[in-house]
């Protein structure tokens, strides 16, 4: 009981924070409320403390500089606060690992849980501070230029942010978890290399798979079935490959690269 009260608490303080930085919609907060307490009742700090770091970063990043970022944003599917589906896309598959580990324990789910959250740590510090670059974003596809919030548009600076997102997440693993200074330097490489894989799967799925539309007012390449408060029309993808989508199976990539490093480095 002990558990599910401080998971409860620590939970609704943190979302009722974000929810008046505006950082979560309502849904957005009770889903937070909801994936946190459970995370802390079927996990331990150190699952619990890497959700809520990548949670506070992430939050804090959105709102940095929100009107420079505010042209390329109206283009994505969701802006940067974030709804019920977003929450449960960035943090569901790790919940999920949570609680098979505590049903069926094996080291190899909490590998997986810190690529993940490598992944959509990674994939959203890349769309936060990449929204900041004064050069357009080009494809990770054919590495032409294309306008700035075309999904599988990726800059310089949005993969340098995603490099250090995974690093955060070593970090975070690292002291969550009270381990010996012997495995940070593995962390750190494991943290990264799974977070950038991650991230870039997110831009490839979404150069090549994700649902796009064509706003018939600006004519701009957008996420959203509505733009310019008028209907688009649908250009390529799959309807069912939205953002949110793209963000849990991207991070299913990072998961199973994150596997893989913690077997090449003997962790597990």
């Amino acid at each position: 009981m002990t558990d599910w009260l401080i998971g409860l608490v620590g939970s609704l303080t943190i979302s009722l924070l974000a929810y008046r930085k505006r950082s979560l919609s309502v849904s957005g907060a009770l889903a937070a409320v909801i994936l946190g307490t459970l995370m802390y009742v079927f996990g331990s700090l150190a699952w619990f403390g890497t959700l809520i770091a990548f949670f506070i970063s992430s939050s804090l990043l959105s709102s940095v500089k929100r009107k420079l970022k505010a042209a390329a944003e109206s283009g994505y599917a969701k802006s940067g606060r974030r709804d019920a589906a977003q929450v449960a896309a960035n943090g569901g598959i790790g919940l999920l690992l949570c609680i098979i580990n505590a049903v069926w324990p094996d080291p190899v789910w909490w590998a997986a849980y810190v690529g993940v959250m490598a992944t959509v740590t990674s994939d959203t510090w890349a769309t936060e501070i990449g929204g900041l670059s004064r050069s357009l974003p080009r494809s990770v596809i054919t590495g032409k230029q294309v306008a700035a919030g075309t999904s599988g548009g990726i800059t310089w600076l949005g993969t340098g942010a995603s490099a250090v997102g995974g690093l955060f997440i070593g970090v975070m693993v690292w002291l969550f978890a009270h381990l010996d200074a012997v495995q940070l330097v593995p962390l750190l490489f494991i943290g990264m290399m799974a977070g950038l894989i991650g991230a870039l799967s997110d831009s490839w799925l979404g150069a090549i798979l994700q649902v796009m539309y064509r706003c018939s007012v600006c004519g701009k390449e957008v996420e959203k079935h509505t733009h310019c408060e008028a209907s688009c029309t649908r250009i390529r993808g799959a309807a069912w490959m939205t953002n949110d989508a793209v963000n849990a199976i991207s991070s299913l990539a990072g998961g199973a690269a994150s596997i893989l490093f913690f077997y090449m480095f003997n962790i597990l």
